[in-house]
């Protein structure tokens, strides 16, 4: 009987130990693109807002820095940073749109922390934290609810989903690429789980579960 527990826990060991290689070895997330095979085309909205002041409208300027973002190569890690925005190479979904909105010039840490006290009714009782509170899905689609305008949540109706748009899930967030799919569809930047092959992919069309989709300007 020894035996078999001590055959039972090798297994089982040896299986954690390959799920934890196996997470390592795939947590390696490309940002190679998807090549854009909607024939058509749609005219791109360019913001007339410049927060920043640095030549760059805000729409532009948020899908840019999304992307300057992913060049880093974030690996998928939910941890909690003093500093608040991560600063070891991890990151989840929630950074993805806060590193886009930063090199816009919007600090959402702030934005957030400022718009909870604010409106603490609208928030989850828990304590304010300024650290994580931007970096929480359920915060933000209050905050974009507040200080942003409200889209068309209906993927096929393409005109109205444009590069630089914030879409927000149940329980996930991501910046609408520039570039789409052979509908018109217009595909995701986000980071999911450590096993995403691309930042960019077409899954808009899949999900049933998008409850808001905001312009920043």
């Amino acid at each position: 009987m020894k035996t078999i527990y001590r055959l039972i826990i090798f297994i089982l060991s040896a299986c954690i130990c390959a799920g934890v290689l196996f997470v390592m070895f795939y947590n390696n997330t490309s940002d190679k693109r998807l090549r854009d095979r909607y024939s058509s085309t749609v005219d791109p909205y360019v913001s007339e807002c410049d927060m920043d002041r640095d030549g760059i409208d805000d729409q532009t300027d948020i899908l840019n820095s999304a992307w300057e973002y992913l060049a880093s190569h974030p690996k998928y890690k939910s941890a909690y940073y003093p500093s608040g925005y991560p600063d070891d190479g991890y990151g989840v979904c929630t950074d993805v749109a806060a590193f886009a909105l930063k090199g816009a010039g919007y600090d959402l840490m702030q934005l957030v922390y400022e718009d909870r006290l604010a409106y603490p009714d609208e928030y989850a009782d828990e304590p304010v934290d300024a650290n994580i509170d931007f970096r929480r899905v359920r915060n933000l689609i209050i905050y974009f609810s507040h200080h942003a305008q409200s889209l068309s949540t209906d993927v096929h109706d393409i005109s109205e989903w444009q590069g630089g748009d914030i879409v927000i899930f149940r329980d996930h967030i991501g910046i609408v690429s520039d570039r789409r799919n052979k509908n018109g569809v217009p595909y995701l930047i986000h980071h999911n789980n450590p096993l995403q092959q691309r930042y960019e992919e077409d899954v808009l069309e899949k999900r049933t579960d998008i409850v808001g989709h905001y312009r920043i300007s």
